[in-house]
């Protein structure tokens, strides 16, 4: 009995042990250094960059024409939130003409945290369920087509 007790908890102590062991993933990529260094500053176009270096990760939204090829190793322990080990980033710019003016590397080291408002602002009137809301769309059911009456004044509209 005492055996099979053991046995069962031991079980349970690696299965946990398993579970609570960190899961290394690898996103992105960056191109190859030997294409990256081909690439010349003033002769080559957005043509010959995605052809050495492939499709980019991302643009640039706002501004000047980047792309951005970008890599980052993360660990995540169970259900916790991944923890950053490593990021690289690598941007290629380009001017009006789509010819690269400049390449530039960023590390983990050159990233910026970023503190997102967690308020809400409030709506008016009130938040009603999806009960309300069905019961509300019904026929017959609006508010317009109820009328209050008013005991006091003979059973008649209220005023």
């Amino acid at each position: 009995m005492k055996s099979v007790l053991l046995k069962v908890i031991g079980g349970v102590a690696i299965t946990l042990l398993i579970a609570c062991a960190p899961v290394i993933s690898q996103r992105g990529y960056l191109p190859d250094p030997t294409n990256e260094s081909a690439i010349k500053t003033g002769a080559d176009s957005k043509t010959s960059v995605q052809s050495r270096l492939g499709y980019a990760s991302t643009t640039a939204t706002f501004g000047n024409d980047t792309w951005y090829y970008i890599s980052a190793t993360e660990k995540q322990v169970a259900f916790f939130t991944p923890t950053v080990l490593k990021r690289q980033i690598l941007a290629v710019y380009f001017d009006k003409d789509n010819k690269v003016t400049g390449i530039r590397h960023y590390g983990l080291k050159d990233g910026h945290v970023i503190a997102f408002e967690s308020r809400e602002t409030p709506a008016r009137g009130r938040e009603t369920t999806f009960l309300q809301e069905l019961l509300k769309a019904t026929p017959g059911s609006s508010a317009t087509n109820i009328q209050e009456t008013n005991p006091g004044n003979g059973g008649g509209p209220v005023p």
